[in-house]
């Protein structure tokens, strides 16, 4: 995860899923469920860019421990 600091009123987020973690449909899986979890109710930080990167764990992970994760990541946000 990289973030920023910025003055847009809202958390703003990115997905970047690298070619390594598998082919189209595996890629494309794992950016609809990152995009899922950032449009719940909650998921908003602060005025913060923030670019999701994730890592080769996150493709058999169920969606509920991926929301988890994301959760943790983004409370140890300054």
């Amino acid at each position: 995860m990289v973030y920023r600091l910025t003055h847009a009123p809202l958390t703003r987020y990115g997905v970047l899923v690298s070619r390594r973690l598998g082919h189209a449909v595996i890629r494309n899986r794992i950016k609809r469920r990152c995009r899922e979890i950032v449009r719940q109710p909650g998921m908003q930080y602060g005025a913060y860019d923030i670019l999701l990167l994730p890592q080769r764990t996150v493709v058999d992970l169920p969606p509920a421990a991926l929301k988890e994760r994301l959760h943790t990541m983004l409370e140890r946000l300054p």
